[in-house]
């Protein structure tokens, strides 16, 4: 596979991804935290440190809305839901298998 493919390829998973977590407003950024160790903060993190590696200009809140389909803010108006204490407690507990976010400050 050439270089150029694999990039589409990637860009188009990476689009399946975002669109999936739009859809599902339902699913708690904890939830697929506890489960998974990476949230959409996380891929709005990983957008941001991706454009500031290529020196591309995205503010914080342009990569979130890029993941989110809205602002953040709109977003936990709008579908957060309070973390349960077992949520905050299974949290901590994956704590170490938590995303890194390479090249986010």
């Amino acid at each position: 596979m050439d270089e150029m493919t694999r990039i589409k390829l990637e860009a188009a998973a990476f689009r399946g991804l975002v669109g999936h977590l739009q859809a599902r407003t339902d699913v708690q950024n904890i939830d697929i935290m506890n489960l998974a160790g990476f949230c959409r903060n996380c891929l709005s993190k990983w957008y941001k440190a991706a454009a500031d590696a290529q020196g591309v200009e995205l503010s914080k809140e342009r990569a979130e809305e890029a993941v989110y389909g809205m602002s953040y803010g709109e977003w936990k108006k709008m579908y957060q839901q309070e973390a349960t204490p077992e949520q905050l407690e299974k949290f901590e507990q994956t704590k170490p298998l938590h995303a890194k976010i390479s090249g986010h400050t």
